[in-house]
């Protein structure tokens, strides 16, 4: 079995971005620091997993972005998958979620993958598109919000089962190859072993060039960037009871939110 895992990186913390006034996109800053997207963890344990189980699996790890991005495949190596690959795309600014899923399908699309997965969403934009558009550009069977999955004998079909709205679960018969979106808490993401960090330093990745898999053209553009307006500042009372009392009425009856009488 051949199971893809689609993680992206993201920035450790939203205290050290700003917006680029220029560009109208985001601004990272030199000291920010990047690492692989948390639900993504989930979805590259669930692969070690299956491969735990089915052996003669291979897991290979996929992402897509600037340079930076190499240290996310290597932090997947790490934790235990064969094989890493770097689709590079040079564009600073944002990037929508088709034009990623367009580039991941056409990176899968001949390499005869039984399963791909990806984290149920992404902690940066919380888009929860592209494991969805990739099932749909290469024409797969697709789950989300993944709780559970077993494979049936042979291998052709896998049984899963997702959440589903008002806290339901729902068990789906697939056909393989398909194309799963991990819900977190299936399993607990595993420590990197000194033997695979070692391996990681060593180990070669896969790197495509964004441009020579075709980048489509964008279906969406991001309009502009601003930061939340300040909500008001809270107002504290002094006094005694009374005049705290006295002095709320009042605020109220300002705000007209207390008619007199």
């Amino acid at each position: 079995m051949k199971i893809l895992v689609c993680v992206k990186q993201v920035p450790d913390s939203g205290e050290t971005l700003s917006i680029d006034a220029s560009s109208g996109w985001i601004d990272y800053g030199r000291s920010t620091v990047f690492r692989m997207n948390r639900y993504d963890e989930f979805a590259l344990e669930e692969a070690l997993l299956i491969r735990e189980s089915l052996p003669g699996t291979v897991v290979h790890a996929l992402s897509v972005g600037l340079d930076r991005v190499g240290s996310t495949i290597r932090r997947a190596l790490e934790m235990g998958a064969d094989h890493g690959i770097h689709i590079r795309d040079g564009r600073e600014s944002y990037v929508s979620p088709f034009s990623v899923a367009s580039l991941i399908a056409s990176c899968a699309r001949t390499r005869g993958y039984d399963l791909i997965l990806a984290g149920v969403m992404a902690e940066d934009d919380m888009a929860c598109q592209v494991g969805q558009l990739v099932a749909a550009l290469l024409d797969l069977p697709c789950a989300t919000s993944v709780i559970r999955e077993d494979f049936r004998p042979g291998g052709s079909e896998i049984l899963v089962e997702r959440e589903i709205e008002g806290g339901c679960r729902q068990e789906i018969l697939l056909k393989t190859p398909a194309v799963l979106t991990i819900q977190p808490g299936i399993n607990a993401p595993r420590y990197p072993s000194l033997s695979h960090v070692l391996r990681a330093r060593s180990q070669p990745q896969e790197i495509i060039e964004s441009r020579d898999l075709g980048i489509p053209e964008q279906q969406e553009i991001a309009g502009r960037l601003r930061a939340p307006d300040l909500t008001s500042q809270g107002i504290f009372l002094e006094g005694s009871s009374r005049e705290k009392a006295r002095a709320l009425v009042g605020i109220l009856h300002e705000k007209a939110l207390l008619l007199q009488r």
